[in-house]
């Protein structure tokens, strides 16, 4: 079962705060420990708090602080983003929603208002925060004064681009809909959706909850309240602009009018109070005087020995200004409007299958991490139990700005390894500044740990043939010296590669950390980062044409690299037929690696042979292997060979934009990991925070 839902609307003012109050009582029933989180919110006055969070938090009484329960104001995102920070916005997102998640059991997320300039984008943007939090989405759209198309259209538009995002539906719902329409409304739902996996439901619009009280009234125009400061509860339905004399604009009132007068017309005041008081006329709603003029002394002397009086409130604007502003208020419902909460819930609880509503999120299985909560997890597992890491090749640019980064953001204790001058010229060169009170720099030379080094590595390896001389030579090496604190204990781990080859950063590793007790190989895996989910893909790196037993070994280790990392294992054996339908040497040797990993590990999920559609792809997974608890679902994929492993990394990194994060080497005693030549700062930065865990599990 997921533990969050998205509640995202299709345009402003839909009625968000009743399916929001649905969605929380319904909860609330199942679930004691329950959040609200909206990512961005709108601008409101200092000292106030967002309304629906405040809604949430108050007719609940949840105990949460409100700084948790949401990431930005609008205007905070819209600069981010015209500065091009997509990722720090999104980074910082998610880091609020794991706080939060960290004190719930279950999370209300509310997307955005639409309002102001940037509402043209905001669909865009709630669609990018649902797919990164890994949300599944319930759409909320508006049905007031439209026709049917006009109020399904954009529902429909809505799911179509949240599933093109690869996020999951619960459902969709049309509010404030003409209650002529509901049953219409309802059946085109069901047209656009014949699926039966979608809650579909319509709300029809509420006169109560649209329209604001005489509180709402003060509070916006900032009126002064002259009587009936106890009674501005009272709904406005509409209101009247009256000017003409008393026998004339009688007729014209309705129940729960706002009468909008000049303060010097006392007939008008009067007239309306004594309507008001009559059985043969409507029950308005209160009084407004404007162009800041007040009642005569007279007049305020009359209405002060009234025992009981209509709100009659005042305001400088004139009447035409004063018009106006009152028919842009918009409604909000409040934490002290009792009425229209209770109102809200039974209105929910009357249209909205609340059975069927938790039934759909309680069949949402979680899905696999996204990138961004994938990395945003890692960065905070290596930070709770901080390591130590060695990068040997010190005057490179990108492990300087690597060293920076990891440093300033107190991820993992760092050592370069280097000559002193070289690297500060090189520091220099390239306008890098570091912390050496936080980042240790360590010329092998010159080290008080050099003579041992070189003594225990001839120790370790006299029987191969290596010389004491030799010995000394080769720890002089960054690779050797790197590998060899690694070894001893005095580095946690080892990052190389961006300047020197493959083998280069791995032959020490292999020469005396050695692998695992039941490993005969040392394999790696990259975690492909794609736009809505991370794979595991073995081995793409290392091991040019693995033997049946091999290829087991790297499948057990990928899968139990896989589960380390937070990504339940499915594991696909990868060829070119799928099940029984190829023969020959390559798919034989497949099959029977699968056979042996099966047979040594009865508890992992493991299919094979399948090819990549048919491990990736539900549909075509269902097709080719219908009774395959992998297939359509694979989340590690093992590779028969390295030329197809890594020409296929590359070409799924290179067409789909995909960040590829690795190779970690799995199967050595202690963690040692090489980078491409061609590396990013990024591509450093996530390889030393998967050694960094990859040194806590050992």
């Amino acid at each position: 079962m997921t533990n969050s839902i998205y509640l995202t609307t299709t345009e402003s003012h839909c009625g968000k705060s009743l399916i929001s109050l649905g969605i929380m009582e319904m909860l609330l029933r199942k679930t004691k420990r329950v959040g609200v989180f909206r990512p961005l919110i709108s601008e409101h006055t200092p000292g106030r708090r967002d309304k629906n969070i405040d809604l949430i938090l108050s007719h609940f009484d949840l105990k949460i602080n409100y700084a948790d329960t949401y990431a930005f104001l609008m205007r905070e995102a819209n600069e981010l983003l015209a500065q091009g920070k997509n990722d720090e916005f999104l980074d910082r997102i998610i880091e609020k929603y794991k706080v939060l998640e960290n004190q719930c059991d279950f999370i209300l997320c509310i997307g955005s208002d639409f309002v102001g300039e940037s509402s043209a984008f905001e669909f865009d943007i709630n669609t990018v925060i649902a797919q990164n939090l890994g949300v599944p989405v319930l759409v909320l759209g508006n049905g007031a004064n439209r026709d049917i198309a006009e109020a399904v259209d954009p529902v429909r538009l809505a799911v179509d681009l949240f599933r093109e995002r690869g996020c999951q539906m619960v459902g969709a719902i049309i509010n404030r809909a003409d209650k002529d329409r509901i049953d219409e409304l309802l059946a085109a739902l069901h047209n656009e959706f014949p699926e039966g996996n979608m809650l579909l439901s319509v709300i029809p619009g509420n006169r109560i909850l649209n329209s604001p009280n005489i509180k709402e009234i003060v509070e916006n125009l900032n009126a002064e309240v002259l009587y009936g400061a106890d009674r501005l509860a009272r709904q406005v339905f509409d209101y009247k602009i009256i000017a003409m004399q008393v026998q004339n604009f009688l007729p014209h009132l309705n129940d729960n009018s706002l009468v909008i007068t000049p303060g010097d017309r006392p007939e008008i005041i009067l007239s309306t109070l004594q309507a008001h008081q009559s059985r043969n006329y409507p029950q308005v709603a209160g009084i407004l005087l404007t162009t800041g003029l007040k009642p005569a002394p007279a007049v305020q002397k009359l209405l002060d020995g009234l025992p009981s009086i209509l709100p009659i409130l005042a305001v400088p604007t004139d009447t035409f200004t004063t018009a106006t502003n009152v028919g842009k208020i918009r409604s909000y419902i409040t934490p002290d409007n009792h009425a229209k909460i209770n109102l809200s819930l039974k209105l929910f609880e009357k249209y909205v299958d609340i059975d069927a509503l938790h039934a759909q999120i309680s069949s949402v299985q979680a899905r696999g991490l996204t990138p961004k909560m994938f990395l945003y997890n890692l960065v905070q597992k290596a930070k709770a139990n901080k390591r130590h890491i060695v990068l040997p090749e010190a005057t490179d640019e990108r492990i300087l700005r690597a060293a920076e980064i990891l440093s300033e953001q107190d991820i993992v204790e760092i050592t370069l390894l280097g000559n002193e001058d070289e690297v500060k010229q090189a520091m220099a060169r390239h306008g890098r500044s570091l912390d050496f009170n936080k980042v240790h720099l360590v010329d092998p030379e010159k080290s008080p740990l050099f003579d041992d080094y070189w003594d225990t590595l001839y120790q370790l390896r006299k029987h191969k043939g290596l010389t004491r001389e030799h010995a000394r030579d080769l720890i002089c090496d960054v690779s050797y010296f790197g590998t060899m604190m690694v070894y001893k204990g005095h580095a946690d781990g080892m990052v190389s590669g961006a300047a020197h080859t493959t083998m280069h950063t791995i032959r020490p590793a292999l020469q005396f950390v050695k692998t695992k007790p039941g490993f005969s190989v040392v394999s790696s895996v990259f975690f492909m980062c794609l736009e809505d989910r991370v794979l595991v893909y073995g081995d793409c790196a290392v091991n040019p044409k693995p033997t049946a037993q091999q290829l087991a070994e790297i499948a057990l280790a990928s899968a139990d690299s896989s589960l380390a990392f937070g990504i339940e294992p499915k594991v696909a054996m990868l060829s070119y037929s799928s099940g029984d339908s190829g023969k020959g040497e390559e798919v034989d040797r497949v099959r029977e690696a699968t056979q042996i990993a099966k047979e040594r590990r009865p508890d992992l999920k493991i299919e094979g042979p399948i090819q990549y559609d048919a491990a990736v792809d539900p549909e075509v997974g269902k097709k080719k292997l219908p009774n395959s608890e992998v297939a359509g679902q694979a989340t590690v994929l093992i590779f028969p060979d390295l030329n197809t492993g890594n020409n296929t990394y590359k070409a799924v990194q290179r067409e789909t934009g995909a960040l590829a994060v690795g190779p970690m080497l799995q199967g050595l005693n202690k963690p040692v990991n090489d980078l491409s030549r061609g590396c990013t700062v990024e591509d450093i930065v996530n390889t030393v925070v998967i050694t960094a865990i990859q040194s806590q599990i050992e």
